[in-house]
């Protein structure tokens, strides 16, 4: 059996923290939380705004694709009825009826991918060479930009994309090739001022 022995002139103190030391520990994380969750709203708004242009990038390259690939008119247009609203998504079209009787809508033809809602607070403006509605990018079976009514006719204009104070744009040039560019750094990334 051992026999605990203890020294005398000292007094056992029972670990952990007392109490006005758990109220500075909270008090100064406090104060670090403060600061730093500003930084962190920002941080996560220009991740979505990230977000959001790399996937609708991404849906205009797999629409230039599609279109070389399948030889036809293939466009991008956003989900609204109208549309006009980008913020409730878009979708990929092929319309291969499209050369032969030109008619059909923006929005009508066999669905290739679809884009749901963007996260709230993100605004898109869309200025192309026809600013009338229904908005639409599309690419012909050359894999360039065109109007929806002529294959011919090269469309081209900039999609920007705005969330919390940050811009992205997509600029498609008259040949159809697309770019990401942020007019804070990049030169040539001009188009339409933040909402």
């Amino acid at each position: 059996m051992l026999a605990v022995t203890s020294i005398p002139g000292r007094v056992r103190r029972p670990a952990g923290v007392t109490l006005p030391e758990l109220c500075i520990v909270l008090a100064v994380s406090a104060i670090v939380l403060a600061i730093a969750v500003p930084d962190l709203r920002d941080l996560v708004r220009t991740q979505q705004l990230k977000a959001a242009t790399g996937d609708l990038f991404a849906a205009i390259d797999l629409a230039r694709a599609q279109a070389l690939a399948r030889g036809r008119h293939v466009k991008v247009v956003p989900r609204d009825p109208l549309g006009a609203d980008w913020r409730q998504g878009w979708q990929v079209l092929s319309d291969p009826d499209r050369d032969r009787d030109g008619g059909g809508q923006p929005g009508e033809g066999e669905l290739i991918a679809e884009h749901g809602p963007l996260a709230p607070g993100i605004a898109i403006d869309f200025a192309f060479t026809n600013v009338a509605r229904p908005y639409y990018i599309a690419y012909n079976g050359a894999g360039r930009s065109c109007a929806d009514g002529n294959s011919a006719a090269a469309r081209w204009g900039t999609v920007s994309l705005f969330h919390g104070g940050h811009i992205r744009r997509i600029k498609i040039n008259m040949l159809g090739r697309a770019r990401v560019c942020d007019p804070a750094r990049d030169a040539g990334c001009d188009g339409a001022p933040a909402p």
